[in-house]
This record gives C-alpha cells, sequence and structure tokens, in this order.
C-alpha cells in the first residue's frame, strides 16, 4: 500500500539538508518505490521531509541502506508512517496518469 513517510529533523540546517539531498538525489531518483520527495522548514523550526513510497518497506530499505549510514552526528530523524488513502498527481508527472484510486500509485 501506498504511505506518506513524514521525517521531521530537529538541529538539521538547510545547508545540512542541502548535502544530504545532493548525495542521495540520483539514487532516490532510481530507488524501487519511490514517488516523491519535498522538504521545508516547518513553523516549529523542525526541518520537514515528506515523502511517498509504494511501500513502507521499499521506503525502510533506502532509509537504512542510503539515509541512515550518512546521516551527520547528532542528527536523529524522527520518521511517522501515514498509509495513503489516495495520490494524485501531474498527467505528465507520472506516465500519464492524472488520479489513481484509493491506495494505488501510477504503474501498479
Amino acid at each position: 500500500m501506498t504511505v506518506i513517510i513524514q521525517v521531521d529533523v530537529h538541529g538539521q540546517t538547510e545547508a545540512g539538508y542541502d548535502g544530504m539531498l545532493n548525495l542521495l538525489a540520483d539514487p532516490l531518483r532510481q530507488a524501487d518505490g519511490f514517488v516523491l520527495h519535498s522538504a521545508y522548514r516547518a513553523d516549529d523550526g523542525v526541518w520537514r521531509v515528506l515523502e511517498v513510497w509504494r511501500s513502507k518497506a521499499e521506503a525502510d530499505r533506502f532509509f537504512a541502506q542510503r539515509v541512515a549510514p550518512n546521516l551527520p552526528p547528532g542528527v536523529r530523524p524522527k520518521r511517522t508512517l501515514h498509509q495513503a488513502h489516495s495520490l494524485v498527481t501531474a498527467a505528465a508527472a507520472v506516465a500519464g496518469v492524472s488520479h489513481e484510486a484509493p491506495g494505488a500509485v501510477a504503474g501498479q
């Protein structure tokens, strides 16, 4: 089932996030099950990352193999899983599919 992973990172800086993204963007794009990644500074000063994956197992595998080994000392992300009810994308973004049924992701 499609999942949304919310990651709150206390102590992360914009420069620190940008460094991680530079390192992980290409492997992330190629990861099995990856759909979307976005990040922003939340109102409470926490750096927040939102990702959409086809499954929890695929998200967990990428985090364990690629993210965790590259975290700076003292940075401890808090990951929260949310099961997606639906996913709507731009037609050009996912092989011409503009809306997916609840729990589905384009290509499944």
